[in-house]
């Protein structure tokens, strides 16, 4: 299977967004490093996102981790033109 999310993009145009329930954190998925297949075998699974915070209002450009994310968020957007 193909990472059709392996190429970054701008922070004006993610693949994802996900969202805390709360509304202060956002991350936008601006790159995937691995398939979500791969994703689920690796602990240490990464995305390229921009993090806003209340600590970080404009965001924050970096690595994080899949798990991470996924345990404290909802995905809110999927870009409709990836599927995987």
């Amino acid at each position: 299977m193909k990472n059709k999310c392996g190429k970054t993009r701008k922070a004006d145009r993610p693949y994802e967004i996900w969202r805390t329930p709360n509304g202060e954190w956002t991350w936008y998925v601006l790159k995937k490093y691995q398939t979500e297949d791969n994703e689920k075998k690796n602990p240490y699974a990464r995305w390229f996102c921009k993090v806003v915070t209340p600590m970080c209002p404009y965001g924050e450009i970096g690595d994080v981790y899949v798990q991470d994310v996924k345990a404290n968020a909802v995905c809110i957007y999927k870009d409709k033109t990836i599927e995987e």
